[in-house]
């Protein structure tokens, strides 16, 4: 079996084979489809290939995987922690990646498939429309506070009132005018955005894991087609800590000899974006009643409110791999909201309005019904605050038989 080791450039990359315990130089190849396919066709069907993770491997995963036995992508971090030299250069790191995987000490990193790239990528799309349009509300914030003018009494400076103040105001000719185009700007992006979230919208309707995340309170569209983009397929992790690391939520752990182990911060390790999610969405969750905002109150009275939130988005982890491996929804959903939650992604994914008629979400719009809901869960979180409070006093800690009681813990 010949192994080739590929360190792959935004121009080039640079390729070794092993093969029989030596190592030879293939030299570099462009990094065209063009070029790749050509090295492709001297591959041979035994032959297995091994490239960094970088913004370009998957593309060159594509090309060669049709042509070799197995494309492997490590994962550079831990390549790097491996095999750390101070002499490196792009053939040294090629003879790197073929070592390592010839000698079995590669760490991989999961190759997803083409939908969860596709899903990955309208992720991606739709969080840099996101930033481009609070950029530009930060320059004409910018340039009404160069101009001494005070903030704006509006939630929304570009909603309809906040636009009819900003008129008002008065600047200079150069500066009204580019606050023009900057809103013009803002307007062409949220029609993009309205356009990327309608076909994420429509691709969460078809996924039951998306609308199951979606149950428990704080979790939306966004956060819910977000994670599901991270994690994949959930049978890749053997238990709910594996995600919590592979999220970067666990904390850090220093321990030597017979001393006893110290943790520390978070490694933030992993899926920046999904940790990021996880914490928007922590925050959000513990405004609702319900176990886990007894839990985050709980931390927070010995922490503070932002190591509270970050350990209720590791709860909120845990939670999730065991409603995604048991295919179970969260125990203490409340069913109005989650059919509004629904109904909204239907109208994101560009269903007719419907309007006179009641469906599903119309409970929602019932003060009774949302009332009778709060008390379930107050009911919920009154009992997670007794089962605290027995288990200070030394009582016996049982633990949960429903994976979706998690948050008990």
């Amino acid at each position: 079996m010949r192994i080739i080791g590929m360190d792959i450039h935004r121009i080039f990359a640079e390729a070794a084979a092993l093969e029989n315990g030596e190592i030879k130089r293939l030299g570099r190849i462009g990094m065209t489809r063009d070029h790749l396919e050509a090295f492709a066709r001297t591959l041979l069907p035994t032959d297995h290939v091994v490239v960094e993770a970088t913004g370009n491997a998957t593309a060159v995963t594509e090309i060669l995987a049709p042509h070799v036995a197995r494309v492997a992508v490590a994962n550079p971090l831990q390549v790097h922690l491996i095999a750390k030299a101070k002499i490196k250069t792009d053939a040294i790191d090629a003879r790197v990646l073929a070592r390592l995987y010839g000698a079995g000490f590669l760490p991989e990193v999961w190759i997803p498939d083409a939908a969860t790239l596709a899903r990955r990528r309208q992720v991606t799309r739709r969080r840099q429309l996101v930033r481009q349009r609070v950029r530009l509300k930060s320059i004409v914030q910018s340039i009404l506070h160069a101009n001494l003018i005070p903030p704006c009494p509006f939630a929304d400076l570009f909603g309809g009132k906040g636009r009819a103040w900003l008129r008002a105001q008065y600047l200079p000719d150069d500066e009204r005018e580019a606050i023009g185009r900057h809103v013009e700007e803002y307007d062409r992006l949220s029609e993009a955005l309205k356009g990327v979230e309608r076909d994420i919208a429509r691709a969460a309707l078809a996924d039951t894991n998306v609308q199951r995340l979606m149950t428990i309170p704080g979790v939306d569209m966004v956060v819910a087609v977000g994670l599901m983009a991270a994690i994949g397929r959930i049978d890749r992790f053997d238990g709910p800590d594996r995600l919590v690391a592979y999220i970067g939520l666990n904390p850090s752990v220093y321990q030597s000899g017979t001393g006893p182990a110290q943790h520390g911060r978070i490694t933030k390790r992993g899926c920046s974006d999904a940790r990021h999610l996880l914490v928007e969405a922590a925050w959000q969750t513990v405004r609702s009643p319900g176990p886990l905002r007894a839990f985050y109150e709980r931390v927070r009275a010995k922490r503070g409110n932002h190591i509270a939130a970050v350990a209720v988005a590791r709860k909120l982890a845990v939670v999730i791999w065991h409603l995604l491996t048991k295919e179970k929804d969260y125990n203490y959903v409340r069913p109005s909201l989650h059919a509004k939650k629904l109904r909204d992604l239907e109208l994101r994914a560009g269903h007719p309005p419907r309007r006179g008629q009641k469906g599903a979400s119309y409970d929602y719009n019932i003060t009774q019904r949302r009332r009778d809901e709060q008390t379930a869960a107050q009911q919920a979180e009154g009992a997670y605050r007794r089962m605290m409070i027995g288990w200070r006093r030394g009582g016996l800690r049982q633990e949960p038989t429903d994976a979706t009681n998690e948050e008990r813990r």
